[in-house]
């Protein structure tokens, strides 16, 4: 008998008198411990909720896991059953080969992925918080984008929970209007995501050099965005900063979707006071009441621009605002940031915008600064004039307007595939079809429909060590994945 038994019984036996008197109910040896955290030190405070989140962290991943290699061997059985033209023999290669592919992936997720498994090939972009790497994996020699965000930064600039939506819409999305995920992991610095490298560049730089597009070409590239936004509403998320930057091109000429900084699945992760309790909770810190839920703040940043130059001027310096902390405001629907409740809808304002720049050739409501755009959105039923110059089709500027309106008053994902601009779309095969612009690549590794020339091209910055990594490695727990259908190619 241990120490602490004696200990224990020998307290028991002390207060057993008192204990029946009471008449509780309880036995007479029955102990009460009472749960607190007074006399620990704040640091041991702090490492026991670490613990605490880690274990509980560790416990989810590997029942979920569990659960995801049960389910795909089910689904897979079910399949087979029916496949009754298929022999036994042939039935059975495919269930070994599918537990060839979960002991591969499981030995995939053991592997502790660094920077040190990533070549850098060219910085093809950069952000407000990172910037966007082509880079090649030293085992395997595949292309990928690496972009990279800097822990600090997010913490600074309370951008955790934007960051946790952004991993969660690219690991749950197997779709191909989204850019796909294949990895992501984390030092005690940087967060990393490694996803497939898209070579045609992105719209605003073909809108940059053509200026406009014919309504054909327009009708195409809003047509394969309104599949793309759609998918991510299906997959439960809302996207809020749909703009041409985001909307990349890939090799056949086709977009699909990047950059879900914004976006938000209304998970209790993808809630900004989610993390300010984590991290209050972990140091001992009771939190004041929430602030707003996920606000986009947009601050000023003001360009110089005189009246008669002001949409030559917005078009010049249309790269800068992409690259700076402010970024724009163009296409962001009026309800977002009088932070009123929003839905999905907010998404198909931010089309009908680009929409207007590739038909008219700039945003319906760019102005001089971003405090001027913001009040143009706001009263948006006075400022949305379609110029005398350009000739719109009924259908384009109807589709337009049914678009940039009131929520209540916006079109539907259905409503917008049925309007008579998008009249003889094959909406089931347009992927399928000849785009009309297909970039011409010399070699897998191709960069010339990025901006390459006016990014520093500095060599990627490993870890330091550093006295707050514990509480940022905290924040960002869970942050780490990898995807099964990778295991089938050994990427």
């Amino acid at each position: 008998m241990t120490r602490w038994a004696i200990t224990v019984m020998q307290r028991s036996s002390s207060q057993s008198t008192t204990s029946s008197s009471s008449g509780s109910g309880k036995p007479a040896d029955y102990v009460t411990f009472e749960r607190s955290t007074a006399g620990f030190s704040d640091d041991a405070v702090h490492r026991a909720k670490a613990a605490q989140l880690k274990l509980e962290h560790f416990y989810k991943v590997a029942v979920e896991a569990a659960i995801e290699r049960n389910t795909r061997r089910v689904e897979l059985e079910r399949k087979l059953q029916t496949a009754v033209m298929t022999s036994d023999d042939r039935k059975h290669r495919q269930l070994q080969q599918l537990g060839k592919k979960e002991s591969t992936y499981l030995r995939l997720r053991r592997t502790r992925l660094g920077l040190d498994d990533f070549r850098t090939v060219k910085v093809i972009g950069k952000g407000a918080f990172g910037e966007v790497r082509l880079v090649q994996k030293t085992d395997t020699g595949k292309i990928y984008a690496m972009k990279t965000l800097k822990k600090e930064e997010m913490l600074k600039k309370d951008q955790l929970a934007h960051v946790r939506a952004e991993r969660d819409v690219l690991a749950e999305s197997n779709s191909a209007w989204v850019v796909q995920l294949f990895y992501s992991f984390q030092d005690s610095q940087t967060l990393y995501l490694i996803m497939e490298f898209l070579p045609g560049g992105d719209l605003m730089t073909m809108l940059i050099k053509y200026d406009t597009f014919s309504e054909d070409v327009t009708r195409f590239y809003i047509a394969e965005c309104v599949l793309a936004i759609d998918t991510v509403h299906k997959l439960g998320f809302i996207h809020r900063d749909i703009k041409p930057d985001n909307i990349l091109i890939d090799k056949d000429g086709h977009i699909k979707l990047s950059d879900f900084g914004l976006s938000t699945g209304f998970h209790k992760q993808h809630d900004s006071s989610y993390y300010q309790r984590l991290l209050d909770s972990s140091n001992g810190v009771q939190s004041p009441a929430a602030a707003a839920r996920n606000s986009v703040m947009v601050n000023a940043i003001h360009l110089t621009m005189s009246s008669k130059d002001q949409i030559a001027t917005w078009k010049a310096n249309r790269r800068k605002l992409a690259y700076s902390t402010v970024g724009t405001p163009d296409y962001i629907a009026p309800e977002i940031f009088q932070q009123k409740g929003y839905g999905n809808e907010c998404d198909w304002w931010s089309l009908g915008a680009i929409m207007f720049e590739c038909l008219v050739g700039y945003p319906p409501f760019c102005s001089e600064n971003t405090h001027d755009t913001y009040q143009k959105i706001i009263q948006w039923q006075y400022h949305l004039m379609f110029p005398d110059d350009v000739h719109l089709s009924r259908e384009a500027e109807d589709l337009i307007r049914r678009l940039i309106t009131s929520q209540d008053r916006r079109l539907n994902i259905e409503q917008i595939k049925n309007h008579p601009f998008f009249y003889g779309v094959e909406w089931d095969t347009i992927r399928l079809i000849d785009a009309p612009f297909v970039p011409h690549l010399r070699s897998i590794t191709d960069t010339s429909y990025f901006p390459t020339d006016e990014i520093e091209q500095a060599p990627a910055e490993g870890p330091v060590a550093d006295a707050t990594d514990a509480q940022k490695d905290l924040a960002f727990l869970g942050y780490t994945f990898k995807r099964f259908t990778i295991s089938s190619h050994t990427a």
